[in-house]
């Protein structure tokens, strides 16, 4: 069972994907700070705001974990599978 082999990130890619989020951080931030609102609201939203970014990495990390434990995992079974198919003799008797 064979697994395809995993294309790196380019860097541009790695650039766009820091730099929206880099925009949207910043939008949100700009957002907050205009909002015809008391503080206490202005407050809470960013406590909300910095919630949901921190949640958001702990997600893309467990998904992450999740990935590579699954590939680890299963090129150990190949590999015992190739070790078990290299040591089988078929006309051993």
């Amino acid at each position: 069972m064979a697994t395809a082999p995993a294309r790196p990130v380019t860097a541009a890619f790695a650039a766009q994907a820091a730099l929206s989020f880099g925009a949207s951080l910043l939008a949100l931030g700009v957002g907050l700070v205009y909002l015809p609102v008391d503080g206490w609201v202005r407050g809470f939203l960013a406590v909300g705001l910095l919630w949901c970014v921190t949640s958001a990495f702990t997600l893309a990390k467990v998904v992450r974990d999740r990935h590579e434990e699954g590939t680890i995992l299963s090129r150990v079974d190949q590999a015992r599978l190739d070790k078990l198919l290299a040591e089988h003799d078929p006309f051993a008797g």
